[in-house]
């Protein structure tokens, strides 16, 4: 099988479910951009010292494809599910359970871990606000909503756990 189908040349592409779209459409740049993200967090594992911080990482880097296939899939049942959303929730409250509490605004940069996670983070923002304006327009899972925003803490707060590893 080659890597390149030609199939893309015209600025269309084929969603998990077969439809057709634009490259620029909403979908495309809501589940492109969570990919971005999985990017992000590679780098982060690739860099982690802490093993329990990368084995977090991967944990959470296993959960991408599912929710990249619900945004590149229509009338289809949702891949994440609300027991991955509780999974995040505990793993938020896991970590800061052994962090200080904040008492200033985090400036991210003190591990290339904590800094790679903190980019996964903004990424993953990014890939909310763009699902918002795609929920306008078409149909989307909720859950996924929910999932994008508990990643987003979930990714601070293993930023926050790396950077304290690398302080010690």
């Amino acid at each position: 099988m080659k890597v390149y189908t030609k199939k893309g040349d015209g600025g269309y592409t084929s969603l998990y479910t077969g439809e057709r779209v634009e490259k620029n459409s909403f979908r495309v740049n809501v589940y492109g951009t969570i990919d971005e993200a999985n990017s992000a967090l590679a780098m982060a594992r690739a860099f982690a010292v802490d093993p329990t911080v990368k084995e977090k990482i991967y944990r959470l880097q296993k959960l991408m494809p599912y929710l990249m296939a619900d945004l590149a899939s229509v009338n289809q049942p949702a891949l994440i599910t609300e027991e991955n959303v509780a999974e995040l929730e505990r793993g938020i409250d896991e970590i800061d359970a052994q962090l200080p509490p904040l008492k200033n605004f985090v400036i991210p940069g003190d591990s290339q871990t904590g800094a790679m996670l903190d980019l996964a983070r903004t990424t993953v923002r990014r890939a909310e606000r763009t699902f918002y304006t795609l929920g306008k327009f078409e149909p989307v899972h909720e859950i996924d909503r929910v999932f994008l925003n508990r990643l987003s803490d979930y990714c601070f707060m293993l930023m926050r756990l790396a950077d304290k590893t690398a302080a010690q």
